[in-house]
C-alpha cells in the first residue's frame, strides 16, 4: 500500500531536520500501536544514508547495546573499540560524535527502557543536557504506550521533562484519506463499504492495510477477515490495551466495554460495576487519551450532564462485540459473533455514522464548534450543532441512516431554544443520511 496522508508531519520533521544542522533537537513521537508511527519515521529517513534507527526490545542491556552498537558502525561508518554493557555510553558517544556530525538518531519504543533500566532516562538527560549546546543531532524519541511516554516528557518529576523541543502525536487517517484509500484500492465502493471501512479500521493504519491487503471492501468481506480462525483482529484490543493498564485492566476493560454497549454515564457505570469509577475514568481520559467527556454544546463547564465515548473506533467495536462475548472468542464460535453484529450493525453504524459526519464538517475548518446536544433523560436530542462565531452562522444536523426517517421539521422545534441563546445567528438545518457519504 503507497505512502498516505501524513504531509503535516512529514514537512515539520523535515524542518526539524534542517534545524538540527545548527542546533540539537529532541523531538517526542506518540501514538497509539498500529497507527503508523515507524512507517512514518522510516518514511522520514529513506534518503538519508547516517540516519540511525534503533529499537528497543524487552532484553539484556547488554543484549541491546550490541545490537546497537552493530548498527552504529554499519550506518555511521565508524569503529567502535571494546564492548559496552550500558546505553548510557552507546549515548555518550553519539551525542559527542553529533558535536562533528549532522545525523538522525531515532529510538523506538523508547518507553521500554522502563522495563529494561529505568536508570536510562536520567543518564540520557545529564549526557543531553552537557553536549546539546554543541550538538547537531536530531533526535527523535517514539513510543506506543502513550500513558508512560506521556509521564517520561509530561512529569515534571521527571528527567526528561521540559527536554523534547517538539512534540507529535500521530494521529489517525480521516475521512477524506480514507475515501482516498478506498476509491485507489476498490472504485466502485458504495457508501455503505465507506462506513464500514471507517467503522471497523477508524482510520488506524495497521487496521487499513490488513483489509487493503485481503482485498476485504465490503461488509461482508470485513466481517469474514474479522471473524475468521487467527484472525489479528481477535486479541486485538488486549494486545494494545493491556500494558497502558497493567495490573488493573479488568477493571479498566469492564468500564471500556459498558461505554461501548451505550452505558455512557458515571451512574450507570458505577451502578452496575458497583464501584466507584471517577479516578479509572479521568485516568482512561488524560493519561491513556481512551475516551472523551461529551457535554451537551453550551452547557456550563462544571456541569454533571455528561457521557462518555471511546475515541478510537476500533476499539469501541472491540468492546462492543468481541470482549463483550468473550466466552465465545474462547470456544472459536466466530459464527455467533458473526450473527450477533449483522443483528446491530445497522443500529450500531447509526451512530457512527453521526461521528463520521461530525469528523466530515470538523475537517472542513469552518466551525468554532461542533457537538451534540440532549437535555436530561436524553430528552431533545439534536445530533450534530456546528457554529461558526466569526460569521455569525450556526448548522443543526439530525442523522440518519435512511434519509426517510428524517424530520426537519422536528428538528427545527428541537432547535427554538437554542436559537434564543443565539440571537443574531443564521440557523441551517440539514438532514445527513447515507446518501451524503
Amino acid at each position: 500500500m503507497k505512502f498516505y496522508n501524513r504531509e503535516k508531519d512529514l514537512d515539520l520533521l523535515s524542518s526539524i531536520k534542517e534545524r538540527s544542522a545548527t542546533d540539537a533537537q529532541m523531538t517526542m513521537v506518540v501514538g497509539r500501536r498500529r497507527i503508523g508511527k515507524t512507517s512514518l519515521l522510516k518514511k522520514v529517513i529513506e534518503n538519508e544514508d547516517t540516519a540511525l534507527y534503533l529499537f528497543v526490545t524487552r532484553k539484556n542491556e547488554v543484549l541491546i547495546c550490541d545490537e546497537f552498537k552493530e548498527e552504529i558502525e554499519r550506518k555511521l561508518q565508524v569503529k567502535l573499540f571494546g564492548s559496552f554493557t550500558h546505553f548510557k555510553d552507546l549515548f555518550h558517544y553519539l551525542m559527542e560524535l553529533s558535536e562533528s556530525r549532522n545525523f538522525t538518531l531515532i529510538i523506538d519504543e523508547f518507553q521500554e527502557f522502563n522495563l529494561v533500566n529505568p536508570s536510562v532516562y536520567s543518564e540520557i538527560q545529564n549526557i543531553w543536557d552537557s553536549y546539546k549546546g554543541k550538538s547537531k543531532i536530531n533526535l527523535i524519541l517514539c513510543g506506543s504506550i502513550y500513558s508512560l511516554m506521556k509521564d517520561i516528557f509530561e512529569n515534571s518529576k521527571e528527567p526528561l521533562f521540559g527536554r523534547a523541543t517538539e512534540r507529535i502525536h500521530v494521529k489517525t487517517f480521516d475521512v477524506n484519506t480514507l475515501k482516498e484509500i478506498l476509491f485507489d484500492q476498490y472504485p466502485k465502493y458504495k457508501a455503505e463499504d465507506l462506513l464500514a471501512f471507517y467503522t471497523f479500521t477508524g482510520g488506524v493504519a495497521k487496521y487499513v492495510e490488513l483489509l487493503v491487503n485481503k482485498k476485504a471492501f465490503t461488509l461482508p468481506k470485513i466481517l469474514d477477515e474479522v471473524f475468521r480462525e487467527n484472525s489479528l483482529f481477535i486479541d486485538e484490543g488486549r494486545n494494545v490495551l493491556i500494558e497502558e493498564f497493567g495490573k488493573d485492566y479488568a477493571t479498566y476493560f469492564s468500564i471500556l466495554s459498558l461505554i461501548a454497549s451505550s452505558k455512557t454515564s458515571r451512574s450507570e457505570i458505577e451502578s452496575i460495576l458497583e464501584v466507584s469509577v471517577g479516578g479509572y475514568l479521568e485516568r482512561m481520559e488524560n493519561d491513556f487519551n481512551l475516551i472523551q467527556k461529551v457535554r451537551p454544546l453550551f452547557s456550563k463547564p462544571g456541569g454533571r450532564n455528561i457521557k462518555y465515548a471511546i475515541v478510537d473506533n476500533f476499539l469501541n467495536f472491540w468492546f462492543r462485540f468481541i470482549y463483550k462475548y468473550q466466552s465465545a472468542v474462547e470456544i472459536g464460535n466466530f459464527e455467533y459473533l458473526r450473527t450477533i453484529v449483522e443483528r446491530d450493525y445497522p443500529t450500531y453504524s447509526g451512530k457512527i455514522l453521526e461521528r463520521y459526519f461530525t469528523e466530515k464538517l470538523a475537517s472542513s475548518k469552518r466551525y468554532s464548534a461542533i457537538d451534540t446536544y440532549w437535555e436530561k433523560g436524553n430528552q431533545c436530542v439534536i445530533d450534530i450543532i456546528a457554529v461558526n462565531d466569526l460569521e455569525m452562522t450556526v448548522l443543526f444536523a439530525e442523522v440518519k441512516r435512511k434519509r426517510e426517517n428524517i424530520s426537519i421539521p422536528v428538528l427545527k422545534e428541537k432547535a427554538k431554544k437554542l436559537l434564543a441563546q443565539l440571537k443574531g445567528y443564521e440557523a441551517e438545518f440539514k438532514g445527513l443520511s447515507m446518501e451524503d457519504l
